[in-house]
């Protein structure tokens, strides 16, 4: 008696199979949840870095006549003179003091690294555009952005014009068709590519051209 209570109370292999089939529903219910939820959070994040981008411009430009680098001379620490040729990462190095650390110039939803300091900073090591028009006094104008920006037109020397005729919106890198944009007002917006292109069209009276760090 007691070795047929051993057998019954033994785990066949056919109920070790439904276990097995249903952890593996459960699974493939949870994992999607969880991945979004994953890029929920990145992209929260994200926004976090480009709030203190945007700071940094504001106090920068504070000590600078009201300012950003973009339309100051090299002569008074600003980086007008790179403005022709692209260049995102020179906007940002001459506001190092105001960034303190070069972590935050990279979304942690891109596969980009950071650069050790801002002496070895590239374009590289940056996930963000940089709004070469931008201006505190227009203060809807677009300042910083995440990098997955087009207008489905090739860049001259890194630079996208926009509005340029074409309709502009996000690419699958980083955010997957979204992206997170920092305006002239120090703001940030978490916006669709529907999103995207009201805002170009809220600002079609002035020139958006944006540095990418190609």
């Amino acid at each position: 008696m007691k070795r047929n209570a051993a057998v019954r109370k033994g785990f066949t292999l056919i109920a070790l199979l439904v276990v097995l089939a249903v952890l593996a529903i459960l699974a493939a219910m949870l994992l999607p949840a969880l991945a979004k939820a994953k890029a929920r959070a990145l992209r929260i994040q994200c926004v976090n870095n480009l709030k203190q981008d945007g700071l940094a411009f504001r106090i920068w430009e504070g000590d600078h006549d009201d300012r950003y680098p973009m339309a100051v001379s090299n002569r008074f620490e600003g980086s007008l003179e790179w403005v022709a040729g692209g260049n995102a990462f020179r906007h940002f190095m001459v506001m190092s003091n105001e960034l303190s650390t070069p972590k935050i110039l990279v979304c942690p939803a891109d596969t980009r690294q950071a650069a050790p300091d801002f002496a070895h900073l590239q374009n590289l090591n940056l996930s963000y555009f940089v709004g070469l028009d931008a201006k505190e006094s227009d203060p809807q104008m677009f300042l910083t952005g995440d990098r997955n920006i087009t207008n489905g037109l090739t860049p001259v020397r890194t630079i996208l014009f926009l509005p340029s005729g074409k309709p502009a919106g996000w690419t699958e890198m980083i955010h997957n068709r979204v992206g997170n944009l920092g305006l002239s007002d120090g703001s940030v917006q978490q916006v669709s590519t529907a999103g995207l292109q009201d805002a170009i069209r809220s600002n079609a009276t002035v020139t958006n051209r944006i540095a990418l760090p190609e």
